[in-house]
Parts: structure tokens; sequence; C-alpha cells
């Protein structure tokens, strides 16, 4: 019980550190971590050792991929690529179908690009939009967040599933196929719900003449290179784990072989960032030194975070943590049902979708053996489950819906209405879709 008191406290410390006192959640996860260590009678250098030990072995994992990934999103982001991503969608799906195409969009630019700074991006595509289609503006801002929110939150190598993936030991390429399979729908059922409520709100009138000039460009098959850095690395990923099936489509030969390298997500992103690289080559301003930095000093926050996630839940295994809840149940969904309402409470309560996720994975990962979650099948829908709920819900607390809200010249309860209830739908149909596809394939 005493141990069980001590854990609480220290996720409350967490979340009250964080979103009362404003300390960096690297130090909130980290002095979380000392302060359990210490407090349970592990010992001061034992303590220690796991910390470091636990931060070590997170980071070996995921550093480099998370690296590689910011540098991809910030290349497609300097280089215009997102907005040709915009422009291919236009043209395939037309300005009718200009919502749906902003909220796909959205998801594909979002595997990359961290989602705040992509919908700053794409927001006056937004405006322009509303104006030509006649559209109210809020339509075409819930589609294209909930698109973006919903990758975000599922799909490597954004760095939530990823942090969650290497905290609860699961196969990123089975996260990958299983996210997509999970997040398409969840991004759809965020258009459909901005489609309908955003239809009955009112106009919102742009004043800004500039946007009037937004153009969509002209399109050329070199301009497709934009899709390959994303691309890439998902299906070099993908086939790898499609390859370690038992039934080895691919045989054991050298085949199988040069799969398994290209297909090791370290390998798979290197080769999104030299593609990215040959895209950037036909800008302008080839300022690929300073591009690097900036997306290095983007990453290293996020890498801190993940590493000092894993601090914290290799001290909770050190605990047992399992055996100080005393909690066992033959019953793998009431295992997912935890986990997603753990990261639920914990995005809605400091706002960060990604510290959401890291304090969770640290949280669920001694549990997973007692709650029937500890298979292959098991880790990698703990990790959706987990990203259903730090969807659940985007709200005040939370910088994405400000800059939702600000760039769409929504007022709180109009972003209320739409864009936070968006992500509660979201969220609830995403955990059901997630149990329903556990139990299908278990």
């Amino acid at each position: 019980m005493y141990l069980f008191l001590l854990i609480l406290l220290a996720i409350i410390y967490i979340v009250l550190a964080t979103v009362r006192f404003k300390l960096h959640p690297l130090l909130s996860l980290f002095t979380a971590a000392l302060g359990v260590g210490l407090i349970a009678g592990i010992g001061t250098n034992e303590t220690l050792e796991i910390i470091m030990r636990g931060f070590g072995e997170t980071l070996s994992s995921i550093g480099f991929v998370i690296v590689f990934g910011a540098i991809i999103g910030l290349l497609l982001e300097k280089t215009n690529g997102t907005k040709t991503i915009v422009n291919y969608m236009l043209k395939w799906f037309g300005i009718k179908r200009s919502a749906f195409a902003m909220n796909l969009t959205g998801f594909i630019v979002s595997i990359p690009v961290f989602c705040d700074s992509a919908f700053v991006i794409l927001s006056s595509l937004n405006k322009t939009l509303s104006k030509r289609t006649g559209i109210p503006l809020t339509v075409f801002a819930v589609s294209l967040a909930t698109g973006l929110y919903a990758a975000h939150v599922f799909i490597p190598p954004t760095p939530g599933p990823l942090a969650a993936a290497a905290l609860l030991d699961a196969d990123l390429g089975s996260v990958l196929l299983y996210g997509l399979m999970v997040a398409i729908p969840v991004s759809l059922i965020g258009y459909l719900w901005a489609k309908g409520v955003g239809s009955k709100s009112k106009m919102i009138k742009e004043t800004n003449s500039s946007q009037e000039s937004e153009s969509f460009g002209q399109l050329s098959m070199r301009s497709l290179l934009v899709f390959l850095p994303i691309l890439t690395p998902i299906i070099l990923i993908a086939l790898k784990s499609i390859a370690k099936y038992p039934t080895n489509p691919f045989g054991q030969g050298q085949f199988y072989r040069i799969l398994d390298f290209l297909g090791h997500p370290i390998i798979a992103l290197l080769l999104g960032v030299v593609i990215a690289f040959i895209y950037g080559l036909s800008h302008r301003e080839r300022q690929f030194f300073n591009w690097t930095a900036e997306a290095l000093k983007e990453a290293g926050v996020i890498i801190l975070i993940t590493g000092a996630g894993g601090a914290f839940g290799a001290v909770l295994k050190a605990l047992d943590l399992a055996e100080v809840l005393n909690f066992e149940t033959s019953n793998s969904s009431v295992g997912l049902l935890i986990a997603f309402g753990f990261a639920a409470i914990l995005k809605t309560a400091q706002g960060s979708s990604t510290v959401a996720i890291v304090t969770a994975s640290a949280f669920m990962a001694p549990l997973l053996s007692s709650i029937g979650l500890d298979s292959e099948m098991g880790k990698t829908f703990t990790v959706l489950a987990i990203g259903a709920g730090a969807m659940t819900v985007s709200h005040l607390n939370d910088s994405y819906f400000w800059v939702v809200s600000q760039f769409s010249h929504m007022d709180v309860k109009t972003a209320l209405k739409h864009y936070t209830t968006g992500t509660f739908i979201q969220g609830i149909f995403a955990i059901l879709l997630v149990l329903l596809l556990f139990t299908f394939l278990n």
C-alpha cells in the first residue's frame, strides 16, 4: 500500500510540476524517478544506476530515429514540400472535396512534421480554400487539425509512438502497420465531424487580402519526389515487419537480409533524409547545415523527454509494479482500457500528448505480463491504446489547441465545441477500434 501511494504521488507530482509550476517535463520526470527510487529504499547509487540505464537503453533504440525524422520534417517544411503535398491532394480530389484533401494532407504531413508546425504552415491554405469554396473556415481548420492529430499519436516516426514502442519493447514495424489501420479511420472520423458540425457554423470572414494571392502552384513529375522522404521509410519498415512473419513470405536468403538491413528504422529514416536532401537541391535557399541544426534542436528536447520517461519507467520496473498494485487479469481488453484511461487522464490534466504517451508507457511497461499484454501483439496494441488516450482530449492546456484556434480565428467557445469535441470523438472511436482489432486478430 505504501509503494502504491508513492507511485500515485509521483504521478500527481509530474502533472502538477509540469502544469502548475511550469517545470520542464524532462526535469519533472527525472526528479520523479529519483524521488521514487530513494523513498522506496532502492538505494542512492543503485537508483542512479537504474536511471542512467533506463535513460541510455531508451535512447539507444530511438535516438537516431527521432533525429532523422525531425530532419526530414524540417527539410520538407523549409523547401515548401508540405505545400506541394497539398497541391497534389487538391489536384487528385478536386476543389469540391478540398476539406477531405486537407484532412488527408494533414495525416501525411504529420508523420514527419510536428503537428503544431504543420498546422501553422498549412493554415493560410485553409483560408484560401474557404474563400474559393464558400465553405466555413472552421470546416477546413478542424479537418486539417484532426488529420494531423491522428498521425501524431499513432504513426512512427512521430516521437510519441516511437517512445511508446521503445518503452514497451514493441516491434516498430507492427506499431506502424496496425497504427495505420487505426489512424486512417480516426482521421476520417475527424473529417466527418468537421464537415457535419462545421458546416453549420457561421462563415468566418477574412480581412487580409494577401491571402487571396496564395497559389497552389504548378505540379511536375519531379515534385512527386516530395512524397518519397515520408513513404520510403514507412514502406521499408513495414516490409521488414512482414518479412519476419512466421510464414517467411520473402524467404531467408539474400533478399531477406537486405530487407532486414534497409528496414531497420535507423537505416530507413536515414534513406528518407537522403531523399529529402535530394528534393531540397531544387530549392533556392539550400541552407542544409542551418536547417539540420534547427532540426537537431527540436529533436533534442523530444529525445531528452523520452529518455527521462525511460528512466522513470526503469525505476518503476525495479519496484515490481505488478506486485505492488496486486493487479492481475486474464482479460487483455481490460488492460488496454487501463492504458487508454491512464493516458487520457494524463493528457487531459497536463496537455501534452507526447508527455502523456511517455509517462503512460513507463507506467504500463511493468504491468504487461500481469494483464496478459506481454506478447508482441499485446505490446503493439498497448502502444495504440495509449495513443488513443493521448488524444482524449485536446483543450485549453494544450498548446496545439491554441495554434488551431488562433490561426483559424476561432474564439474559445467555438474551438471547444468544434475542435475539442472532435478530439474526444476521435479518442473514443480510436479505443473502440483498437479493442475490436485486438479481439479479432488475437
